[in-house]
């Protein structure tokens, strides 16, 4: 049950950020019904606070009587950091990544124990994949995931490997002491690999986006078909994109804003196209 709270004490801000949470990827549309049981509250309840989110805009009631998530909301997700600056700031160097590499350009954060695809840039000729914009991965078993999980704090890092980590494929890493050796190897080269870790058939590089203490706060990934890959030749655009976002980040300082206030990030066509 997603979101679901069954203390009749908790707060009307907790019902209604468990209705909120109730719509994911697997259930964009529900009814109700469905609100209430997968919030954990009675159907009155929800019934109630269901109307109140419709009216301010937060949800939206379809001709079926069904609800989806409404603009209101959108529109007030769009003012995250991750969108105001973070996008707006890489978007342009993914987008040139994407012209010399033609497959699948990722922008990732952590949150949590999972990288979260903020950004996607894709065409019709890549590898199909299961990521998708605001959709999670476990760090462990994805390029951009590990690239993050390698230059978080040490004590972060250890914690992580206690587990449990989930195995995606029969090839992904979940054995501690190999993976702790994998990420030493990430730090000292500066970038990371899988080899069908999260998707059969399907490969990843990664390098971290650090900021100035030396963390990543980003990474960039790219995913090509396993067969035939070959992934060291992809780093250098890939660092040179992940450098360009690092220094376009320190240049705007806190500016939530910096494509509005300092000129959009220069498009600078990466050199040549990189075959994979």
């Amino acid at each position: 049950m997603a979101g679901g709270i069954r203390d009749p004490r908790t707060s009307v801000t907790s019902r209604a950020l468990a209705i909120l949470a109730a719509f994911d990827v697997d259930h964009p549309a529900l009814t109700l019904s469905d609100i209430a049981r997968r919030a954990g509250l009675p159907v009155a309840t929800a019934h109630r606070l269901v109307g109140e989110l419709v009216t301010w805009g937060a949800l939206s009631r379809g001709p079926d009587g069904g609800y989806t998530v409404g603009v209101r909301l959108w529109e007030v997700g769009l003012l995250s950091p991750l969108h105001t600056r973070l996008r707006e700031v890489a978007v342009p160097f993914l987008q040139d990544l994407h012209a010399s590499v033609r497959e699948n350009v990722h922008l990732a954060v952590r949150d949590g124990d999972e990288a979260l695809y903020v950004e996607k840039v894709t065409g019709h000729r890549s590898v199909p994949i299961v990521s998708r914009v605001g959709g999670r991965l476990p760090l462990h078993a994805t390029g951009v995931g590990k690239a993050l999980l390698a230059f978080q704090d040490p004590a972060y890092i250890a914690t992580f490997l206690r587990g449990p980590l989930p195995r995606c494929t029969p090839y992904t890493v979940t054995e501690p002491g190999r993976l702790a050796r994998e990420l030493a190897g990430v730090r000292r080269r500066g970038w990371a690999a899988t080899s069908e870790e999260m998707t059969l058939g399907s490969c990843s590089v990664a390098v971290p986006v650090l900021g100035p203490d030396g963390t990543a706060v980003a990474s960039i990934g790219i995913v090509v078909h396993s067969l035939g890959a070959n992934l060291e030749r992809l780093v250098p655009a890939l660092k040179s994109a992940a450098d360009q976002v690092a220094a376009r980040l320190a240049a705007t300082g806190d500016d939530p804003y910096p494509s509005l206030r300092h000129g959009v990030a220069p498009h600078r066509p990466t050199a040549q196209r990189v075959s994979a």
